[in-house]
Protein backbone atom coordinates (compact mmCIF):
# COMPACT_ATOMS: atom_id res chain seq x y z
CA UNK A 1 0.00 0.00 0.00
CA UNK A 2 3.10 2.37 0.67
CA UNK A 3 4.57 1.99 -2.84
CA UNK A 4 1.32 2.89 -4.21
CA UNK A 5 1.35 6.09 -2.23
CA UNK A 6 4.44 6.82 -2.86
CA UNK A 7 3.93 6.40 -6.87
CA UNK A 8 0.60 8.39 -6.78
CA UNK A 9 2.71 11.46 -4.97
CA UNK A 10 5.86 11.32 -7.37
CA UNK A 11 3.43 10.70 -10.13
CA UNK A 12 1.77 14.35 -9.35
CA UNK A 13 4.68 15.98 -9.09
CA UNK A 14 6.03 14.42 -11.86
CA UNK A 15 2.51 15.89 -13.41
CA UNK A 16 2.67 19.56 -12.21
CA UNK A 17 6.58 19.64 -13.50
CA UNK A 18 5.53 18.50 -17.88
CA UNK A 19 2.37 20.83 -17.05
CA UNK A 20 4.71 23.87 -16.15
CA UNK A 21 7.58 23.17 -18.80
CA UNK A 22 5.00 22.58 -21.66
CA UNK A 23 3.16 25.41 -20.86
CA UNK A 24 6.41 27.36 -20.74
CA UNK A 25 7.53 25.18 -24.06
CA UNK A 26 3.86 26.59 -25.68
CA UNK A 27 4.41 30.06 -24.74
CA UNK A 28 7.90 30.03 -26.71
CA UNK A 29 7.06 27.27 -29.29
CA UNK A 30 2.87 26.97 -29.87
CA UNK A 31 0.65 24.12 -28.52
CA UNK A 32 1.95 22.08 -31.36
CA UNK A 33 5.12 21.14 -29.91
CA UNK A 34 3.78 21.73 -26.21
CA UNK A 35 1.75 18.56 -26.89
CA UNK A 36 4.58 16.79 -27.95
CA UNK A 37 6.79 17.66 -25.09
CA UNK A 38 4.24 17.59 -22.57
CA UNK A 39 3.12 13.52 -23.78
CA UNK A 40 6.92 12.69 -23.69
CA UNK A 41 7.42 14.50 -19.86
CA UNK A 42 4.07 12.46 -18.81
CA UNK A 43 5.00 9.15 -19.80
CA UNK A 44 8.79 9.70 -18.75
CA UNK A 45 7.44 10.89 -15.37
CA UNK A 46 4.84 7.09 -15.36
CA UNK A 47 8.51 5.51 -15.81
CA UNK A 48 10.13 7.76 -12.86
CA UNK A 49 8.00 7.84 -10.17
CA UNK A 50 7.63 3.92 -10.55
CA UNK A 51 11.14 3.88 -9.94
CA UNK A 52 11.86 6.60 -7.00
CA UNK A 53 8.92 4.65 -5.20
CA UNK A 54 10.43 0.97 -5.55
CA UNK A 55 13.36 3.10 -4.46
CA UNK A 56 11.96 4.68 -1.50
CA UNK A 57 9.74 1.81 -0.37
CA UNK A 58 12.59 -1.38 -0.81
CA UNK A 59 13.16 -3.44 2.38
CA UNK A 60 16.19 -1.79 4.55
CA UNK A 61 18.71 -5.24 4.28
CA UNK A 62 18.76 -6.58 7.68
CA UNK A 63 22.26 -5.81 10.00
CA UNK A 64 24.69 -8.51 10.73
CA UNK A 65 24.31 -9.57 14.72
CA UNK A 66 27.79 -8.69 16.00
CA UNK A 67 29.03 -11.29 17.82
CA UNK A 68 31.24 -10.42 20.89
Amino acid sequence: MQLIAFYVVFMIAGDFLAYGIGYVVEAEFGSRASFVVFLALYFLFLWVAWLLAVRVTEPKAPQPAMSG
